[in-house]
């Protein structure tokens, strides 16, 4: 067991509300693109549905370098803005502007238009690390207190559920305002409304931070990028959490690119994605209160196993849609709903957790390497998501198309889509609850979770 220092020290309620308006800009840049970008790309742009999984799966690689090094650097800045917030600015001004662009290209099809879509969605990655690797870093260095950090973020995860809404019931309504499949222009017009949501939120976090207390190690780690990597290597609690973040998120990632296709393929009306998304992040913004309680009655890990049962109980039972019709669908995904609550909500805690802990017994600042590593795999591996379902719907025969030529979908792959969206996702979370039973982080003064477990 990783022991953190102990404190009473709370945050205050308008840096809260400060920090977790920034959580619109985790949340829309991860919805909208794994909600509409596939499709997008499959049915605007002619792109093969291979092809569209590489795009939007080969700029996330990029992460794998970027995000450390920005964690790096923002672990060495020393501003009167701090350490994080000059960089939390630099993705606010960038960030918007190349999320418009992927929506917004000339007048391409096929490979050229997924080369155009690959650039800009690379720029969007490295603005998006700009701004996420040192914010989610943050939560690690406003208090000590093990139960505090996951009330404060609770109030992320509130945010979270707003944006995810936005993301996952406004933009599908702004692409569908234009007719039952949308058009390039209504594309166009949703991604200048998010950009413009986007900057708003970022700007917003950014001054709301102001005032965050800094509690974390004085000094940041000085040590070469071996150095760094070998003491990383040796902390247990960071490696399981990265590994458990990626594999649940590997299973949401697919979840959302399936979405739009389970709509129009499954229940035959692409305007469902919006309700099937009302769904899913409902019970994010009325559940964060349970799932305090809960990881306090249970601890993290378990209130974690729960959550991840509840999300792959949900899933498994949405194969049987076809039979039971769309009330039933909706209901499955409500349950889905309440696990990811939880699930998203534990996952940040217990990474403020294992930051908190590594400062306590290193004595150094690692906050920004430590997420620009678990963000930057996490990210790289979710984003396999699209590319895994992409190629379910290619071996399932999904043809792609233009608006002016729609085609007829064979059987094969309209099951293709279910199974992308059901049987796949729930295979992967279910793995997940395995893996949460090695993490052996745990609140001062308990005992640690049982070696044999």
């Amino acid at each position: 067991m990783i022991t953190p220092a102990v404190s009473t020290s709370t945050v205050s309620r308008g840096v809260r509300l400060g920090y977790g308006v920034g959580s619109f800009c985790t949340a829309t840049v991860t919805t909208v693109p794994g909600l509409l970008l596939l499709y997008y790309m499959t049915n605007f742009l002619a792109v093969p549905a291979w092809l569209a999984g590489v795009v939007v799966t080969a700029p996330k690689v990029w992460d794998l370098i970027v995000n450390p090094m920005i964690g790096r650097w923002s672990d060495r800045t020393r501003s009167r803005l701090g350490p994080r917030r000059p960089w939390l600015l630099a993705g606010a001004c960038t960030l918007p502007v190349a999320f418009f662009l992927v929506f917004a290209g000339p007048p391409l099809t096929g490979v050229p238009a997924a080369l155009y879509v690959g650039v800009c969605f690379l720029a969007t990655a490295t603005a998006y690390a700009l701004f996420e690797v040192p914010y989610k870093a943050m939560p690690g260095e406003m208090t000590h207190d093990y139960h505090e950090r996951t009330s404060l973020l609770q109030w992320r995860m509130i945010f979270i559920g707003a944006a995810t809404a936005v993301s996952g019931v406004l933009a599908p309504a702004i692409v569908t305002s234009q007719g039952e499949h949308g058009t390039l222009d209504s594309y166009r017009l949703m991604a200048t409304v998010i950009a413009v949501i986007l900057l708003l939120a970022m700007l917003g976090s950014f001054f709301g931070t102001a005032r965050a207390p800094m509690t974390g190690a004085p000094e940041a780690d000085r040590g070469g990028w071996r150095e760094q990597f070998a003491a990383i290597k040796g902390n247990r609690p960071f490696l399981w959490l990265t590994m458990l973040a990626c594999t649940q998120m590997l299973a949401v990632s697919m979840m959302l690119a399936a979405a739009p296709y389970f709509a129009a393929y499954t229940l035959g009306s692409p305007k469902a994605t919006q309700t099937l998304f009302a769904a899913l992040v409902g019970p994010i913004l009325l559940t964060m209160p349970l799932w305090v309680r809960l990881a306090k009655r249970f601890d993290k890990r378990g209130a974690m196993i729960l959550a991840a049962l509840l999300y792959g109980g949900g899933t498994t039972a949405a194969l049987a849609t076809p039979v039971l019709g769309i009330v039933w669908a909706h209901v499955t995904i409500l349950v889905v709903g309440v696990g990811y609550a939880g699930v998203q909500l534990l996952q940040f805690s217990m990474l403020a957790d294992v930051i908190a802990a590594d400062a306590a017994e290193t004595g150094k600042r690692r906050a920004g390497v430590l997420t620009g590593l678990w963000t930057a795999i996490e990210s790289g591996v979710s984003a396999f998501g699209a590319l895994i379902f992409g190629v379910i719907l290619s071996i399932g025969g999904f043809i792609e198309s233009e608006p002016s030529r729609p085609v007829e979908q064979p059987d094969s792959a309209v099951t293709a889509v279910l199974i992308g969206q059901t049987a796949v996702p729930a295979l992967i979370i279910f793995l997940s609850v395995l893996m949460t039973l090695k993490y052996r982080l745990t609140p001062p003064g308990a005992p640690a979770p049982d070696a044999s477990a």
